[in-house]
């Protein structure tokens, strides 16, 4: 069975770091597009990073210059560095991973930045 598996969220300060890890399975993981989503209770879910099977990369406009989204294709993981985290960072944090029909998401890790 295709499984996707996120870790690495937690309690953190405002100012501090996080990195995300997503490790999938049972997928020929180099030819998926991975991403990170993130969501609050009550909201939409967000588009936070994107990662092609090229290497290319986006980001929403809030994260820009504090995240960085990266793969290693050998290990079958998707990597979130997470620096300057801030109050309004606070979500559930989900992985996803899309190749023409297929579309697969993990269950997500809850990351809290308060003081």
């Amino acid at each position: 069975q295709v499984q996707l598996v996120e870790s690495g969220g937690g309690l953190v300060q405002p100012g501090g770091s996080l990195r995300l890890s997503c490790a999938a399975s049972e997928i020929t993981f180099n030819i998926y597009t991975m991403h990170w989503y993130r969501q609050v209770p009550g909201q939409q879910r967000e588009l936070v990073a994107t990662i092609t099977s090229t290497q290319s990369t986006n980001y929403a406009d809030s994260v820009k210059g504090r995240f960085t989204i990266s793969r290693d294709n050998a290990k079958n993981t998707v990597y979130l560095q997470m620096n300057v985290l801030k109050p309004e960072d606070t979500a559930v944090y989900y992985c996803n991973a899309r190749f023409y029909r297929s579309d697969y998401w993990g269950k997500g890790t809850l990351v809290t930045v308060s003081s």
